[in-house]
């Protein structure tokens, strides 16, 4: 059995000031075939199950490109081209083969391409024809078009969000496009639109539950696997929305009944699963309000995660204005002030200019009298499901008591040791800010009294009602 695989994402804000290009996959992931290490990386998983696979049955294993690039906005069309047509190429170079194994995003988007997964599984469709079994893993962030269900033999998104469970999904796209092949299984799929776009945390209820119901469902009935597009608001597109995908053994009317069941169940507890988001100064009275700490601060809008820059000032300029200390903020993108600490070294006073820098959606720089804590150069943070973030050279500076991390590669917080390795103790702070929407939560809850989401201003602000959609197909709660 001849198997090929390979992987290339990003999650694209269409009203990010940033464009994708080349070099931010090349910063951040560009593994050409055949060089991927011996460690899964977040969007390899099916790479990295396929592997384990391959030497349990023999499989003849290809492996093509793997590349990925931090969220950002739109893809510039030379980047995608170049990288889909590389993976493509990997893929007729291995022809023949039995099956198709990718890692993919679904919210990728460039210019002249609206869903740049549904060509891509389209492109190798053409390629491999109509009996070779084609499986994809999703982030659950995903424009889910009827494009990508229907070129697809099965596509299975992460459940998790946080995404913790990025190495079971892989298993499971793995385990049923196998199934697939030896025609023990027939994959039917239904997608159903909810009409709607909400997130869904998996850290509280009633998203928890929900969740935990459709793995309970699974591999029973004849239904094979449910995934929920949460979808991306960020992502001007025409399929942007929170979807339903179910495939039953089949048997397309069981996998359609049970998926508009759900979605209707989904539509009815929207209004719980929507984020309470609070503004700057409301967060900050309700985090003092505990007295002491730590209080985790979620700065949403400005989450690198999620398509922003990661450079916004207006929480720091304004727990200055308040005179907050014993806090911590991070990770702060500004290459050039990290470049400046780190190269005056532990110890150093100096003034800066820190974030601000990207757009006005960024706020004004911060002008400061800085003391430089510590500095490391070629760090890395943990990711979810244990992967590896390159953070670049960093630089922990004192701006009047509050510690900012300051980072040369842009990125959302995931893991404390963001702050750790810079030898800041995030238990001694009243206030811990986080460039992040909802990954922190895993490592960032345990140590928290509480986390407050705030929806400061920035290019990834949780105000839907407030970007100016052109593609999306609107209404589509709660946006008008």
């Amino acid at each position: 059995m001849r198997v090929f695989t390979g992987a290339l994402a990003t999650e694209t804000n269409t009203f990010s000031p940033l464009p994708t290009g080349l070099a931010a996959f090349k910063s951040r992931e560009y593994l050409p075939g055949g060089t991927h290490p011996d460690h899964m990386t977040f969007y390899a998983g099916p790479l990295w199950v396929a592997r384990q696979r391959a030497q349990e049955k023999g499989w003849t294993l290809i492996e093509g490109l793997v590349a990925s690039a931090q969220p950002g906005g739109t893809t510039t069309r030379a980047a995608y081209e170049t990288l889909r047509d590389e993976l493509l190429a990997d893929l007729r170079a291995a022809m023949p083969v039995d099956m198709v194994l990718l890692g993919l995003h679904g919210a990728m988007v460039a210019d002249g391409y609206d869903d740049c997964e549904g060509d891509i599984l389209r492109r190798v469709r053409e390629i491999v024809g109509p009996d070779v079994v084609v499986g994809a893993e999703l982030d659950p962030h995903a424009h889910l078009s009827p494009l990508m269900v229907e070129q697809a033999t099965v596509l299975v998104l992460f459940k998790e969000y946080p995404h913790t469970d990025v190495l079971e999904r892989a298993q499971d796209v793995v385990e049923l496009s196998h199934a697939a092949y030896l025609g023990e299984q027939h994959p039917v799929p239904a997608l159903v639109d909810c009409e709607m776009i909400v997130p869904m945390h998996t850290t509280r209820e009633p998203a928890r539950g929900f969740v935990s119901r459709i793995k309970a469902l699974e591999g029973r009935g004849g239904i094979l696997s449910i995934s929920v597009a949460q979808g991306f608001a960020t992502g001007d597109v025409p399929e942007m929305g929170t979807k339903v995908l179910v495939y039953a053994d089949g048997d397309a009317g069981r996998a359609q009944a049970l998926a508009r069941q759900l979605a209707d169940e989904l539509i009815a507890m929207r209004e719980e699963l929507m984020v309470p988001y609070r503004g700057v100064d409301e967060a900050l009275d309700e985090a003092l309000a505990f007295g002491d700490g730590p209080i985790v601060l979620a700065d949403r809008s400005d989450n690198p995660g999620s398509g922003a820059a990661g450079d916004s000032t207006y929480l720091l300029a304004r727990m200055r204005e308040r005179g907050i200390r014993g806090a911590a903020i991070g990770p702060m993108w500004d290459p050039v002030a990290a470049r400046i600490a780190f190269d005056a070294g532990p110890g150093a006073v100096l003034d800066l200019r820190i974030g601000g820098k990207v757009g006005s959606l960024s706020g004004n720089p911060v002008d400061a009298r800085c003391r430089v804590v510590s500095t490391r150069a070629g760090m890395f943070m943990t990711g979810n499901s244990n992967t590896r973030i390159a953070l670049g050279d960093c630089a922990l500076v004192d701006v009047d008591g509050i510690l900012v991390a300051l980072v040369s590669l842009r990125t959302q917080a995931y893991h404390t040791d963001l702050f750790t390795q810079l030898g800041c103790d995030l238990t001694a702070q009243r206030l811990i800010v986080v460039k992040s929407a909802h990954h922190f939560h895993a490592m960032y809850a345990p140590l928290a009294k509480a986390v407050l989401y705030v929806a400061a201003p920035g290019s990834a602000s949780p105000d839907w009602r407030s970007l100016p959609y052109r593609k999306a197909r609107l209404p589509k709660w709660p946006i008008a």
